[in-house]
């Protein structure tokens, strides 16, 4: 959940991940971490709620920048 319009999501936020997996091209698989990114367990999907998996994939979807593998 981002603090202001022009804030970045926290880190390990379901945005944070969503936008994350696209860039780097990883399939829409919503989760986050809590704790931030890779601290502690992810939470996945069948443990968010609604509105979580609609932050991720929002963020997936709205992600328009790519990871260049060279």
């Amino acid at each position: 959940m981002k603090t202001s319009e022009h804030s970045q999501p926290a880190h390990g936020s379901p945005e944070d991940r969503g936008s994350a997996d696209r860039y780097y091209g990883r399939p829409c698989k919503p989760h986050y971490y809590p704790k931030g990114t890779y601290n502690g367990y992810p939470i996945t999907e069948e443990d968010m709620t609604l509105e979580q998996v609609e932050d991720y994939c929002t963020a997936y979807d709205e992600e328009q920048d790519r990871k260049d593998w060279g």
